[in-house]
């Protein structure tokens, strides 16, 4: 399971951050999972600014998830799902999306979160979608660890060169 030895993550001073979430629209009961857990994290974290933005698939993550770094969020967290299939097209797209969004936080400074399930079955994804019975949460991992990587950055700014 792809969960174990996952760190406990320590999640800085982070008052007043703002988040923006940009989830896929296919695979809807994986996609409720993954932004339910999102949101969740976002109300533990009592992260008050926080935008949820809809577009049609996993491909369209990297340039919503600019543009809203762009617009002076905090965070972006990427929530989507590719499930492979038959062709080569599964390979394209986890390709396409991973270096399009490690792509917007090198660029911007913005750290993205990465949300985005890639997997060989439905049921993995169900697995990991946060849903009841499911072994993982990755839309609240997601979450957790784009606020903390922007709490821990906003720490930075304050060193001395």
């Amino acid at each position: 399971m792809s969960g174990k030895g996952a760190p406990e993550v320590d999640v800085p001073e982070h008052t007043g951050l703002r988040v923006a979430v940009v989830a896929a629209q296919w695979h809807t009961t994986v996609m409720d999972g993954l932004v339910d857990g999102a949101s969740r994290a976002l109300r533990e974290l009592g992260v008050a600014d926080s935008t949820l933005v809809r577009v049609p698939g996993s491909f369209e993550l990297p340039v919503a998830a600019r543009v809203l770094a762009d617009r002076g969020y905090d965070a972006v967290v990427a929530l989507g799902v590719v499930i492979r299939g038959g062709t080569p097209h599964f390979e394209y797209v986890c390709q396409g999306v991973t270096e399009g969004l490690t792509r917007v936080g090198v660029d911007t400074g913005v750290p993205v979160g990465f949300g985005v399930l890639t997997c060989d079955t439905e049921q993995q994804a169900l697995d990991r979608a946060g849903l009841p019975g499911s072994a993982e949460d990755k839309g609240h991992e997601a979450v957790t660890a784009a606020v903390a990587t922007a709490a821990t950055l906003r720490g930075l700014s304050e060193l001395r060169h």
